[in-house]
C-alpha cells in the first residue's frame, strides 16, 4: 500500500510539472499573430503521417535515419509498457498484463527488448558521432554551452534507461525460477545474458535489484517527459503538429514567397488590377517582423519543433561560404526569446516590453541579409520548418519599416518601383542589345 501510495503522489507530481510546462509553451506559441490553417486537410494529414509518423524525409541521410528510427521507435513502442508500469503502480499488481495475454506477452516483452538493445546502441553511437567523431553540423558555435550538454544528457539518460529495463527483466526471471508466486513470462532473450551476472544474489538481494530496477525506470520516464518540454527533444511530441500545419507542397509552389495581402492589394488598386473597396484598406500594423509577437503563430511552434539536427544549416549556400547565416540558429534564437519572454511574464515582468526585441539582440541584420532565398534549408528539414520565412519577416521590417537595408539593394528596389526590373534601363530599352546581332 506504501508503495502504491508513493508512485500515485510521483505521478502526480510529475503530471502537476507536465501540464505547467505544456500552459507555458502553449501561451508562448500564442504570442505570434493569429493565422486559421483549415484547408487541405488530407493533405496535411498525409503530411503529417508520412513525415512526422514516417520519418521520410530522415532518409536523405540513410545511416544517421536508420538510427533514429530506432531511437524514435523504440521510444514510441517501448513506452506502451509504460502504461503496464502506472496500472502496476496504482493497483499494487505486477506485470499485469502478463495473464491475459499469455504467451504472446513473452513475444512483446522479447521484442521491447530487442528495442531497448537498438536504442542503447544508437545513442551510443551517436554519442560517439558527436563527441568523438566531431561530425561537423554538431559543431557549430551555436550548439555550444546548453545545446551540447542537452543532446548528451538525453543520449545518456536513454541508454540508462534502457539498461534499467533489462536489468529488471534479468532480475525478474531469476526471482520467477526462485519463487513459484512470481508471475512466468517465459524466456527473455536478451535480459538473460545478464542473468548469470546476477544469479550470485540471493533472493531477498533480487527482489531488491528488481524493484530499484522498476522504480529507477518509472520515475527516470517520467523525469524524462518532463525534461523534455526544457528540451530540443520536445520535437518528439510537436513534430506532429508541426507537419500538420505546415505548408502544402503539392498546393503552394516549392519557394513561394507569401506577399502581404494589405500591400498588395494596394498595389493592384494603384495599378487598375481591382476594384476599390468602399470599406477603408485595413490598417497593416507593422510591415514585416521585428519581435516574435510578428510572426504567425504556427512560425513559432515551428520554433519548438527543431531538432537542432542542423541539416538546414549545412545544406545552406551562405553558411557553407563563410558566412554567419545558419538557419538553425535562426530556429533556436526564436525559441530562446520565447522562453525571455515567457520566464518574465511568468514573473510578472515586462514580457515583450523589455527593451530587446528578436530582430538585432538574437538575430542581426548581417545574418538575414546573407540569405538567398534559395530554400535549401526548408527543403533539407526533416520536419517541414521553414527558417526562410522568419528571415523573410525580419528583411521586410527591415527594408520598410527602417528603409535599412544595404545600398546596393536599396537601388535594385528603386529600378523594380520605376522600371520593373532590377536593371536600371527602361523596357523599351532591355532589347536594344538584339539590334546589334547580325
Amino acid at each position: 500500500m506504501i508503495q502504491q501510495i508513493a508512485f500515485v503522489i510521483t505521478l502526480g507530481i510529475a503530471v502537476f510539472f507536465i501540464r505547467k510546462r505544456a500552459l507555458r509553451i502553449r501561451a508562448n506559441i500564442n504570442l505570434g499573430k493569429a493565422k486559421e490553417i483549415k484547408d487541405h486537410t488530407a493533405e496535411r494529414m498525409r503530411n503529417m503521417l508520412l513525415v512526422a509518423f514516417g520519418q521520410r524525409k530522415m532518409f536523405k541521410r540513410f545511416i544517421p535515419a536508420i538510427l533514429h528510427f530506432f531511437v524514435y521507435f523504440g521510444f514510441l513502442v517501448i513506452n506502451l509498457e509504460v502504461l503496464e508500469f502506472i496500472i502496476d503502480g496504482i493497483a499494487g499488481t505486477h506485470r499485469i498484463f502478463a495473464p491475459f495475454l499469455g504467451g504472446f506477452y513473452t513475444v512483446l516483452m522479447n521484442f521491447f527488448e530487442f528495442l531497448a538493445v537498438a536504442v542503447l546502441l544508437s545513442c551510443a553511437i551517436f554519442l560517439v558521432r558527436r563527441n568523438v567523431v566531431k561530425v561537423p553540423r554538431l559543431q557549430s558555435p551555436e550548439l555550444k554551452g546548453w545545446p551540447w550538454l542537452d543532446a548528451n544528457i538525453i543520449l545518456t539518460s536513454e541508454i540508462v534507461l534502457m539498461i534499467a529495463i533489462l536489468t529488471m527483466n534479468a532480475t525478474d526471471q531469476l526471482l520467477q525460477r526462485a519463487d513459484q508466486h512470481y508471475i512466468q513470462t517465459g524466456h527473455l532473450f536478451f535480459s538473460s545474458f545478464l542473468m548469470p551476472a546476477l544469479a550470485s544474489l540471493s533472493t531477498p538481494a533480487l527482489e531488491v535489484v528488481e524493484r530499484f530496477a522498476w522504480w529507477f525506470h518509472i520515475i527516470g520516464i517520467l523525469a524524462f517527459a518532463v525534461y523534455v518540454t526544457y528540451s530540443k527533444h520536445l520535437h518528439i511530441f510537436l513534430a506532429f503538429p508541426n507537419t500538420y500545419f505546415a505548408r502544402v507542397e503539392t498546393v503552394d509552389p516549392k519557394g513561394k514567397m507569401n506577399n502581404m495581402p494589405v500591400v498588395t492589394n494596394e498595389v493592384k488598386m494603384m495599378l487598375g488590377l481591382a476594384e476599390a473597396s468602399s470599406a477603408p484598406p485595413a490598417e497593416p500594423g507593422r510591415f514585416g517582423a521585428k519581435d516574435v509577437n510578428d510572426l504567425s503563430w504556427n512560425t513559432l511552434m515551428a520554433a519548438y519543433s527543431c531538432t537542432e539536427c542542423g541539416r538546414c544549416t549545412s545544406e545552406c549556400p551562405a553558411n557553407i561560404t563563410g558566412k554567419k547565416l545558419s538557419p538553425r540558429k535562426i530556429m533556436m534564437d526564436t525559441r530562446d526569446r520565447m522562453e525571455e519572454i515567457g520566464k518574465s511574464l511568468e514573473k510578472g515582468g515586462p514580457g515583450l516590453n523589455d527593451g530587446k526585441t528578436l530582430l538585432n539582440d538574437y538575430i542581426t541584420k548581417e545574418e538575414i541579409n546573407a540569405c538567398t532565398s534559395c530554400n535549401a534549408c526548408v527543403e533539407a528539414c526533416p520536419v517541414l520548418i521553414s527558417p526562410l520565412e522568419i528571415i523573410l519577416e525580419l528583411r521586410r521590417y527591415v527594408a520598410m519599416e527602417e528603409s535599412g537595408s544595404p545600398a546596393s539593394w536599396n537601388g535594385m528596389f528603386q529600378n523594380i518601383e520605376t522600371s520593373f526590373a532590377p536593371w536600371k534601363f527602361p523596357p523599351s530599352d532591355r532589347f536594344n542589345w538584339a539590334q546589334e546581332i547580325k
